[in-house]
């Protein structure tokens, strides 16, 4: 017997844990959900995860987004924010959908591009993960390149991970 995706239902604040997923696996649940889904998926080493947010996820998640461009305009710094665009590389058996991310460093490489194939273009410099019903894992952003990441939870505050491209861009001059 086998279980059709249809037949899944992942609750607001709930994840779902999919253990020993094929890459190919992985792409026909992406394909077969669509792009106009509410829940995020993430793919390392056959390991898929389901995640569907709750509001106040949502809330946070436009906070921080919304001082990040205040920050970046005030400091006059060309971005691109791709809020949850999915990012994968079959080579590095990684996929992810940040809650928000940006394109900073890299605005002028990607800029205008309908799609992102992370074969040759980079990956997004800063991703922003909103942590209240599920714990962010750094494996898939560090295999893709990431180069921030910023984690909020509900009992934390802003973290700053991987090499820091914020610093990087603002010290220019």
């Amino acid at each position: 017997m086998l279980l059709e995706l249809n037949q899944i239902i992942v609750p607001p604040g709930q994840q779902l844990l999919l253990k020993n997923v094929s890459w190919q696996m992985y792409e026909n649940i992406l394909s077969e959900l669509g792009e106009g889904r509410a829940a995020r998926i993430n793919y390392y080493q056959g390991m898929l995860e389901i995640v569907t947010p709750l509001p106040e996820h949502e809330i946070g998640k436009v906070m921080i987004g919304d001082l990040v461009k205040a920050l970046l305009e005030e400091l006059d710094i060309d971005f691109w924010s791709l809020a949850s665009t999915t990012f994968k590389n079959e080579a590095m058996a990684a996929g992810v959908e940040a809650d928000d991310c940006f394109y900073i460093q890299n605005e002028a490489v990607i800029r205008g591009k309908k799609r992102i194939d992370l074969t040759v273009d980079p990956p997004p410099d800063l991703a922003i993960e909103i942590d209240i019903t599920s714990r962010t894992r750094f494996n898939n952003y560090e295999a893709l390149g990431v180069s921030e990441l910023w984690r909020y939870g509900s009992d934390t505050e802003v973290v700053v991970r991987l090499k820091s491209c914020l610093a990087l861009c603002c010290s220019h001059e």
